[in-house]
């Protein structure tokens, strides 16, 4: 069996995204710059600390030297020349505490605080360089400076520290820190200002355009101009345009259908009217009889032209808000909708038959439609065939599916083939009742479904052959057609 893949249909319970105002979505888009602040203030600490540091860490390593150059052997252990000179010396201030140590190869104090907590340097590094860590003594936080010292005579250096509180760093780091930032705290709000109202500014014309729209009147549907917008949002004008030409189309089409409408039911209606009262004047049962009859008729004849009107408007609505695309055997409905005909052919001494493809013909539509539009043409074959003529309901599978109606009759003349899908036009000439909706619908429901409905003449001789030619999408094939099979 061959099949053909149909078209997936996009999911009903999709839809799209809400959207926010376009002044709140560049505001969304610049909200951004506001973590980068933070961000920016973190960054400056961080080098404002580098730039406090470096002044008093090369004070430390003079210190680290000082203290140094003081140490001496005594009786082959180390000693410190004067300690409260060298504390005196090292440098001090009111913010800060300045402590220094002298540590042996083992760890033991020779001099100086014992609060520094030792540092140790790679073995990679020359013990000369003077490092820097940083500790705490007694919760406050402190920068030491530390290098080894080597003296004549001794087996192994010495370390010495030299450590210092951290509060005039600390207080040079704010200053810069605040240097920097007070006036991006001044700057940022002014940006947010200018912003604000640099985008109301950029918005201005679409507010314009909001009020102009909004003042229309309910019956304006003339375009807008495109030199009075902003050349970003012409597109969208442009667009907007187009869809007012559109439903200005439609609006006058529904006005046309209308007065059409109330023509046509004006003349059943004012037959009914003069049948009533005629019935009404008459005495005879005979008569009275007959003009009831006629009434019935007329009353008939003008039920069909509201139904037809009503499927018609019910079409043009679309089938996604009334009707449900189904699987439809194409085939076997054509052979359905024959057989209901039947009874109209007989009564008018007509033959009408039905020739099949051979195998279902699956396709996704409405059946309710379809089987009117089926109806109708085979109804229209029937009304327009004279007594003993011919009608003939065909289907055939080739790159698409097609639905025939072929018939013997009056036929349709080529200049009338097209017009005769308007509605309420009807052939000059013709005796047959109609409403002149019955083609009108058999093509709205032929472009729901993406179908082509045409009227040729019959190849046979006299008649005319109506084809309506459904697209391969949603079709099934049991198998190949047939070279030459489409007709």
């Amino acid at each position: 069996m061959w099949r053909i893949r149909r078209p997936r249909r996009a999911s009903a319970s999709h839809s799209p995204a809400r959207q926010n105002s376009l002044f709140g979505e560049i505001l969304l888009m610049l909200s951004p710059l506001l973590f980068l602040w933070p961000i920016s203030v973190a960054v400056t600490h961080h080098f404002a600390s580098r730039i406090a540091n470096k002044p008093y860490d090369e004070t430390l390593a003079a210190d680290v030297a000082t203290v140094a150059k003081r140490l001496y052997l005594s009786d082959g252990k180390v000693a410190l020349e004067h300690p409260e000179t060298v504390r005196a010396a090292l440098h001090s201030d009111e913010l800060d505490v300045t402590f220094f140590q002298v540590l042996g190869p083992s760890g033991e104090l020779l001099a100086g605080d014992a609060e520094i907590p030792r540092a140790t340097i790679p073995d990679q590094d020359d013990p000369a360089n003077v490092r820097f860590h940083n500790a705490f003594i007694e919760g406050d936080e402190i920068r030491a400076a530390y290098r080894y010292a080597s003296l004549p005579g001794l087996a192994q250096p010495v370390l010495v520290q030299v450590a210092e509180t951290s509060r005039k760093r600390e207080k040079l780091t704010a200053q810069i820190i605040s240097g920097v930032v007070l006036p991006q705290l001044a700057i940022v709000p002014l940006a947010v200002v200018l912003v604000y109202f640099g985008l109301t500014r950029g918005i201005a014309p679409l507010t314009r355009l909001q009020r102009q729209i909004r003042n229309r009147r309910p019956g304006n549907l003339a375009p807008i101009k495109l030199e009075s917008v902003p050349e970003e949002v012409r597109p969208v004008i442009a667009s907007f345009n187009d869809m007012m030409g559109r439903l200005e189309e439609n609006l006058q089409a529904q006005q046309r259908f209308i007065a059409d409408a109330a023509h046509q039911m004006r003349t059943p209606l004012t037959g009914l009217k003069m049948q009533t009262e005629l019935a009404m004047s008459e005495s005879d049962p005979a008569l009275m009889r007959r003009s009831l009859q006629h009434i019935a008729e007329s009353a008939e004849r003008a039920q069909h032209l509201i139904n037809q009107l009503l499927l018609l408007a019910r079409t043009e609505a679309g089938h996604e808000k009334l009707y449900t695309f189904e699987t439809v055997d194409l085939e076997a409905l054509a052979r359905t909708t024959t057989q209901e005909a039947v009874p109209r052919a007989l009564a008018k001494n007509i033959d009408l038959g039905f020739e099949d493809s051979g195998w279902p013909l699956l396709m996704d539509g409405s059946p309710t439609l379809l089987h009117e539009l089926m109806s109708n043409l085979i109804d229209n074959a029937i009304k327009y065939t004279p007594s003993g003529g011919r009608v003939t309901v065909r289907t055939c599978a080739t790159a698409h599916a097609i639905f025939e109606v072929e018939d013997n009759g009056c036929g349709i003349a080529e200049a009338d083939r097209e017009r005769v899908f308007e509605r309420f036009y009807r052939v000059l000439g013709s005796e047959a009742d109609g409403s002149g909706l019955g083609l009108a619908i058999v093509r709205e429901i032929a472009d729901l479904h993406r179908a082509t409905v045409s009227l040729n003449a019959n190849p046979e001789g006299q008649g005319t052959v109506a084809r309506v030619t459904f697209p391969r999408q949603g079709v099934f094939y049991p198998k190949p057609p047939e070279e030459g099979a489409e007709q």
